[in-house]
């Protein structure tokens, strides 16, 4: 099956209509056409139900829909990580929204320098929701990012959960109490105790008002714009005279997790999820598929099950000298193959980190 097929089916199944997935191509719409025909003969099984009015995904239709944009995804992100490694100076790249890491980047990084397989860290600060998007498209080797999220080609780890808080105007009526509950806050589409209602919303506030960062949010929130919910650990580190923060004893609380793509065979990345988990108040060894390398070993597929892997043995005290290569792990007898190009040399860690980057409603996806 050639990415050019899929590319044609997924163009199709978007739209679902042929003429407007022609447009988007750049193509005329009978090529198309037969060309969806031939994927179909090919694979032995009808992709669209069409008739004179409309078009629909079949059940196999449906499938292949999820594992075409995966399988795009990957080759993409093979590419682009490719282009990576080619650098001069490659380094580990750790997607996060400001502020959207409970207080976890710092301590994650410091444990991270004292693995064996530790590299350079750039720390990718992240738009609204843009993590996952980096993570597919070979932009970065891991994020955190608070749950939940599209994990379609992804393994991830949690990390912490953290209370949400309700942020009002500080003249709303109900900023006299000290704790209130999600029904309280009358949010439209949410219903207490759910959390696909709450995210629903907090896309729409972003949506709908084009926030791009945090300050922006919380300036709508003192006008009397809109409510939100934040984790615990954002509004200790936004305090505003204008807004306040009360308690949502009833609200699920939010986890903030690690993740990374599932065809990563990067030791760096696996020495970056050892070190996050080794620090998370959720930590300990990792768990399920999430137990990482030991050794050159494979990068770990995340919680949905698996073999265990032995947890890694203890690494060598003391972190590299900054600026040098940490000496390699011994090597297994018959270690994994290196199956994605991203195996990064080392140079100068790299910290960025900004009080002022853009931030959701939630703080942190």
């Amino acid at each position: 099956m050639e990415s050019r097929s899929l590319r044609y089916f997924l163009a199709v199944a978007e739209e679902l209509n042929f003429s407007r997935a022609a447009e988007r191509l750049g193509i005329s719409a009978p090529p198309l056409s037969r060309a969806i025909r031939r994927l179909e003969t090919d694979l032995g099984v009808t992709l669209f139900e069409r008739t004179t009015h409309s078009v629909t995904l079949t059940p196999p239709g449906r499938v292949l829909l999820a594992e075409a944009r995966i399988a795009l995804d990957a080759l993409h992100a093979a590419g682009r990580r490719a282009q990576r490694a080619a650098d001069p100076e490659p380094k580990l790249v750790l997607a996060v929204k400001a502020d959207g890491d409970a207080g976890l980047l710092e301590p994650i990084l410091a444990r991270y320098a004292t693995e064996p397989g530790a590299r350079p860290v750039t720390v990718r600060l992240s738009g609204w929701r843009e993590q996952v998007r980096l993570l597919r498209e070979g932009e970065a080797d891991a994020a955190l990012i608070y749950e939940p999220f599209d994990r379609s080609g992804l393994d991830a780890e949690p990390l912490a959960v953290e209370a949400r808080l309700a942020a009002l105007p500080a003249a709303h009526p109900l900023a006299a109490r000290d704790h209130l509950t999600l029904a309280d806050l009358a949010l439209p589409g949410v219903e207490p105790g759910r959390l696909d209602g709450l995210d629903r919303y907090l896309d729409t506030v972003v949506e709908r008002h084009r926030i791009a960062d945090l300050p922006q949010l919380l300036t709508l929130v003192e006008l009397g714009e809109v409510v939100t919910l934040l984790p615990e650990s954002v509004t200790t580190r936004y305090p505003r005279p204008g807004v306040v923060y009360r308690a949502l004893p009833d609200t699920p609380p939010i986890t903030l997790s690690i993740a990374w793509p599932q065809q990563s065979r990067s030791t760096a990345t696996a020495a970056l999820i050892r070190a996050a988990t080794a620090v998370a108040p959720l930590g300990g060894a990792p768990s399920g598929r999430a137990e990482v390398f030991r050794r050159n070993e494979a990068l770990p597929r995340g919680r949905a099950g698996g073999k265990r892997t032995p947890p890694p043995g203890p690494a060598p005290s003391g972190p590299p000298t900054r600026g040098q290569e940490a000496e390699p792990p011994a090597r297994a007898e018959n270690p994994a193959p290196d199956a994605a190009p991203c195996d990064l040399a080392a140079g100068p860690t790299t910290r960025p980190r900004s009080r002022r980057a853009p931030a959701g409603p939630d703080g942190g996806r």
